[in-house]
C-alpha cells in the first residue's frame, strides 16, 4: 500500500511539473506570438538614416539579393564544373542587373501606373528618387517588369557574345531565386505589398487589420521552393537552358499560388473575373511564354 502511494505522489509530482512547464511555454508561445502579430508596430522600416538620405531596410535587402544571386551563380559554377570564364560572368552580370532595373521600372509604369503617359511629358521622373525634395528613393517596381528587361539584356548580350548563353541560362535559373528570398523579406520589412485579411494566427496587423505575411509566402514558394526544385533536378537536364524554362513555369505557378492570399494592387485592383489579379494574369502569360519557349531553346543549345 504505501509503495503504491509512493508511485502516485512521484505520479502527481510529475503531472504538476508538466504543466508547470507546458504553461510556461504556453505564456512564452504566446508573448512571441503577440510580438508576431504586432511586429510592425514595433519595427522600423528605416535602417539608418545619413543626414538627407534615408537608407531603408528594402534598398538593404536588395543589395543583398543581388550579391547573394551573384555569389551563388560563381558557387554553382566551380561546383558544377562549368568552365564559364569569371569575367565572362562578371560581364553577364552586369547587362543583366541593368535589365533588370530598367525592366522592373518601366514594367510598373506600363503595367500598374494608372497614368503611364504622364512619364512620356516628364521622362525624367521614371527614375527621380526625390519627391517634394525629400530623398524616398526610386519606388515601384514590377519583377515581370524586371524580367522581361533581363531577358532582352540576355539577348543583346548573346548577340555579343555567345559561346557560353546557354549554361548562363541555366546560371540564372539557380541563382535568381535565391536572390529572390531578400527581395521579398524587403518587401515585408517595407510593410508592402500587404496580403488579404485572415484570421490564422500568424498573421501579421497592418494598420489595426490582420492580415497573411504574403511577402513570406512567396519568399517561400517563389524563392526557396522554385531554387531547391531547380538545384535538385539540375541533375537530370537533358539540354543547357533547359533550368531557364522551368523558371519561368515554376516561378509562374507560384506567384500565381501566393497572390491568392495577397492583396490586389489598389490602384489596379482585380483585372479579371473579380478575381485575377495583374500579378495573376502576367503569371499565366509567363508560363505559356515558357513552355513556348522550351522547343526553341533545345534546339538552339544543342547546334
Amino acid at each position: 500500500m504505501n509503495f503504491i502511494i509512493i508511485l502516485f505522489c512521484s505520479y502527481a509530482k510529475d503531472i504538476k511539473h508538466e504543466i508547470k512547464y507546458n504553461g510556461i511555454y504556453l505564456i512564452l508561445g504566446g508573448i512571441t506570438m503577440n510580438f508576431w502579430n504586432h511586429i510592425y508596430e514595433q519595427f522600423d522600416p528605416v535602417a539608418m538614416s545619413l543626414g538627407f538620405v534615408t537608407i531603408h531596410w528594402y534598398g538593404v535587402m536588395y543589395l543583398l539579393a543581388l550579391f547573394s544571386a551573384l555569389w551563388f551563380a560563381k558557387h554553382m559554377i566551380k561546383k558544377d564544373d562549368m568552365n564559364i570564364p569569371e569575367e565572362t560572368m562578371d560581364s553577364f552580370f552586369i547587362w543583366v542587373e541593368i535589365g533588370v532595373i530598367l525592366g522592373a521600372r518601366l514594367g510598373y509604369i506600363i503595367f500598374y501606373d494608372t497614368d503611364p503617359t504622364w512619364y512620356l511629358m516628364q521622362p525624367w521622373q521614371v527614375f527621380n528618387p526625390f519627391v517634394n525634395g525629400e530623398f524616398v528613393g526610386i519606388r515601384g517596381m514590377s519583377y515581370h517588369g524586371a524580367i522581361i528587361g533581363a531577358m532582352i539584356a540576355m539577348v543583346l548580350f548573346a548577340r555579343r557574345d555567345s559561346t557560353h548563353i546557354f549554361k548562363l541560362l541555366d546560371i540564372v535559373a539557380l541563382s535568381v531565386p535565391v536572390g529572390y528570398i531578400f527581395g521579398r523579406i524587403g518587401n515585408f520589412l517595407n510593410q508592402e505589398l500587404i496580403g488579404k485579411t485572415t484570421d490564422v494566427a500568424w498573421g501579421i496587423y497592418v494598420d489595426g487589420v490582420l492580415r497573411h505575411p504574403s511577402q513570406l509566402y512567396e519568399a517561400f514558394l517563389e524563392g526557396v521552393l522554385v531554387a531547391l526544385i531547380i538545384y535538385v533536378y539540375r541533375s537530370y537536364k537533358r539540354f543547357d537552358g533547359e533550368l531557364i524554362v522551368y523558371y519561368g513555369v515554376l516561378y509562374g505557378i507560384s506567384r500565381f499560388i501566393a497572390e491568392i492570399y495577397r492583396e490586389p494592387d489598389y490602384q489596379l485592383g482585380y483585372v479579371c473575373c473579380d478575381s485575377i489579379s495583374m500579378g495573376q494574369a502576367m503569371s499565366l502569360g509567363m508560363i505559356l511564354f515558357s513552355l513556348a519557349l522550351y522547343g526553341f531553346i533545345k534546339r538552339a543549345s544543342q547546334k
